[in-house]
């Protein structure tokens, strides 16, 4: 059986990169609000042989998460090998990033995206993703370690409680599987770097593509 690869954010960024580096020794479930995004990833998944499912879906929708997991448990749970997990691994990228402002002007629309994406998200998510993981799965996380900078205040509060839940399931399951890892990508030529630091030298920023194969090779 092909392994499995659930990408959320996928669309784009390190998501994207990571999508099309696993595909060819996986089977990569895409989920992302750009379906335009999701194309061009499919297009370039099937160039190198491999397969993608695109899931144009929003990580926030409680009921279209819970949708997308038990579809993947109807659909590939009867093919798992006895003792291993529906999913060998989950990469969750998905980030809302608004720009960065003073903690005294945030807005309350972007705190509430931020919130919904950033965090919310994680309490159902989690529940969901875990039992298709199994004992075998891996699940990887993206830390961003801006929490307390100036005018971080939004992003990097959202940001920093996501990683905390990562970190409390990853030393939760530590001895009982799945596998949780929080990863610290460098600083990449992106859409997100883009907007909080616009006008910086991209030529000194990593490649998501570099990224994705450096912390891809970490994994054990």
């Amino acid at each position: 059986m092909t392994k499995l690869a659930l990408i959320t954010g996928a669309s784009r960024g390190l998501g994207f990169a990571l999508a099309e580096a696993l595909a060819p020794d996986h089977h990569i479930i895409a989920v992302a609000r750009t379906v335009g995004g999701l194309e061009e990833l499919d297009d370039r998944i099937k160039a190198k042989g491999g397969q993608a499912t695109l899931a144009p879906m929003d990580v926030t929708d409680r009921d279209a998460m819970a949708h997308l997991c038990r579809s993947i448990h109807d659909r590939w749970s009867p093919e798992t090998p006895e003792g291993e997990g529906t999913l060998a691994l989950w990469a969750h990228t998905a980030v809302h990033a608004s720009a960065l402002t003073p903690a005294v002007h945030i807005d309350p629309k972007e705190w509430q995206k931020s919130l919904a994406t950033n965090a919310d998200a994680m309490g159902h998510l989690v529940p969901f993703v875990a039992p298709l993981l199994g004992e075998t799965g891996q699940a990887l996380f993206f830390d961003d370690p801006v929490k307390g900078e100036k005018f971080y205040g939004l992003y990097g509060t959202t940001k920093a409680a996501q990683i905390a839940l990562a970190r409390s399931w990853a030393a939760e399951s530590e001895r009982t599987g799945p596998r949780v890892h929080v990863l610290e990508p460098r600083p990449m030529a992106t859409s997100v770097r883009a907007r909080f630091h616009p006008g910086e030298n991209r030529d000194t920023l990593a490649t998501p593509e570099a990224e994705a194969a450096r912390l891809i090779a970490t994994l054990t």
